[in-house]
């Protein structure tokens, strides 16, 4: 269940960046650090989004589920793909907090710059 709800989360932040003119460049990109859930690109940025979805931020924000040792793992996986996939283009970190109702709405918070590379300098 928690998959599935994670899942739509992902469609959901894709689409709204989608609709917010950035253009799709990769889903769960794997290395052996970990995983990002979007990448996506515009004229100026590459964004490498971690989708944080829940029912309720009533005990915490969703993006408050991106803890350091998270962002570690999210900057390295960054770079092997960067590695792997040269750009000119600036890196972003987001943070998409996704959350849905019970009627299946989704609403989306997204925090550009969640974080940056130079968060954790121990990342390398």
């Amino acid at each position: 269940m928690m998959y599935d709800i994670g899942k739509k989360g992902e469609i959901a932040a894709l689409k709204f960046y989608i609709q917010n003119g950035y253009e799709f460049a990769g889903k769960n990109y794997r290395s052996k650090y970990g995983e990002i859930d979007i990448i996506l690109k515009n004229s100026e940025y590459i964004v490498f989004s971690e989708v944080k979805t829940r029912k309720s931020d009533v005990f915490a924000k969703p993006s408050e589920y991106v803890d350091r040792r998270k962002r570690k793992r999210i900057i390295k996986t960054a770079c092997e793909y960067l590695i792997e996939n040269p750009t000119d283009l600036q890196p972003r970190f987001d943070v998409t907090e996704v959350i849905y109702d019970a009627d299946g709405h989704f609403f989306i918070n997204n925090i550009e710059n969640a974080f940056w590379q130079t968060d954790d300098y121990s990342a390398f």
